[in-house]
């Protein structure tokens, strides 16, 4: 019979996404956990599995075309009678994000069953590395919503075990040259050429005009002597190589952001407008904007307060690196309490960033650069570093930011102090 499958909801609050690319076409036999097809989200691109074995008759949309959640995204025939998903139960089922594989089909609500035949409630990428890690999923008790096991459900079943690298095959290099053919086809008309505005491009002109819309934006800047920061980075460096960790300075401005944090909570929070409520958040997970061929994305590192410089060193690395190859999961993707965007490495000094909304607040870094100053009635040279500060000036006063901001800069320029602000 003809079953209909409708876009789910491949994440959080995402109400549409842009078809990257199918994988399949109409009159193709096709598996149960095949990848259907691959679409943009708000976040990142993730693939759609197969939800029957059959075969496709149609697919009811175009590659770079925006399907809204609970449409129908392609009609199998799976020859055999049975009855219709419910829209309901399709959309609840999240797709598994790019690199992380779909190998569960998109049952009604989420729902599997194991060798067991016990019915379970879970991703399709949490069923991946639950098989992975050898963990028998119906054993799992889950904590998420209906009872859902989670990522953090298979880290508590391993008895605080070691969190498992995650493991992702990356699209070569002629499927990414391919879906940006498709998404982004190139339209001369005499010497000017008209692009569609589309995939992360489209996202984040989306989220930037938001931003500037909703938040009154104001930024404060400032400049940090770098001196006693360098020196400490050069003293703290080679115990950092013996470990195998690249140490740059993004980890000690992240201490010194999150302690700064700590004596400004409204920089660390967000307003919600529908209840009239400011939100203070009282955990610090701070968003690193990363740029990539896509445009600039923005992972998420948890709990900076509770990890070390050398920590944080790693989970930085290994986060943007997975981010630029396109292999971070949407959950990496957001949650970020606080934001850094660092123009000092493409050679820029000054800017005003813009808020990553709904957060309050954004910090950001220019280039060290050596300049003359005065110090102590004297003109010497020392590394130099402009910092902005942008904040959303509904919940936060010129004169909070500037405090704020003053902190900061007595921690990066006396790092020594940043030990006294660790747990």
């Amino acid at each position: 019979m003809a079953y209909e499958f409708k876009l789910p909801d491949v994440g959080e609050g995402i109400h549409e996404g842009e078809i990257v690319k199918f994988h399949v076409k109409e009159g193709d036999t096709v598996q149960e956990d095949d990848v259907l097809a691959e679409v943009q989200t708000d976040k990142a691109v993730v693939e759609i599995p197969v939800p029957v074995s059959g075969t496709v008759t149609k697919l009811n949309a175009k590659e770079g075309e925006i399907l809204e959640v609970g449409s129908v995204l392609a009609v199998f025939d799976t020859g055999k009678e049975e009855a219709a998903e419910p829209a309901e139960s399709q959309s609840e089922e999240k797709a598994s994000p790019r690199g992380e594989g779909a190998t569960t089909a998109a049952k009604p609500a989420g729902v599997g069953g194991d060798k067991s035949g016990k019915q379970v409630l879970a991703m399709p990428s949490v069923r991946k590395k639950a098989r992975e890690l050898g963990i028998d999923i119906t054993e799992v008790e889950g904590t998420g919503k209906n009872g859902r096991v989670t990522f953090e459900d298979l880290e508590a079943f391993q008895s605080g075990g070691a969190k498992p690298e995650p493991t992702a095959v990356a699209p070569s290099q002629a499927e990414q040259t391919e879906a940006k053919k498709q998404s982004a086809p190139v339209i001369p008309e005499g010497d000017e050429e008209r692009i569609p505005l589309r995939g992360m491009r489209r996202t984040i002109a989306k989220r930037m005009a938001q931003s500037m819309y909703t938040a009154p934006h104001v930024t404060v800047m400032d400049e940090v002597d770098a001196s006693e920061l360098i020196e400490m980075r050069k003293w703290a460096k080679p115990m950092a190589e013996q470990r195998g960790i690249k140490l740059t300075y993004l980890p000690f401005v992240i201490k010194a952001l999150t302690a700064a944090l700590r004596e400004f909570p409204y920089l660390n929070a967000s307003l919600d407008e529908e209840n009239e409520q400011i939100i203070i958040k009282r955990y610090y997970h701070m968003g690193i904007a990363t740029a990539t061929e896509d445009g600039l994305v923005v992972p998420v590192i948890r709990d900076v307060d509770r990890k070390s410089i050398f920590q944080l060193a790693e989970a930085i690395k290994d986060v943007t690196t997975r981010t630029r190859d396109r292999k971070a999961g949407v959950e990496e993707l957001k949650g970020s309490t606080f934001t850094i965007t660092n123009i000092g490495s493409f050679g820029g000094q000054f800017f005003t960033p813009i808020i990553n909304y709904p957060e309050v607040a954004i910090f950001g870094m220019g280039k060290m650069v050596e300049r003359p100053v005065a110090v102590d009635g004297e003109v010497v040279v020392r590394p130099i570093m402009n910092v902005s500060l942008s904040i959303d000036h509904r919940l936060i006063d010129g004169d909070v930011a500037a405090r704020f901001l003053n902190r900061v800069k007595e921690l990066l320029e006396n790092p020594k102090l940043l030990m006294m602000e660790m747990n």
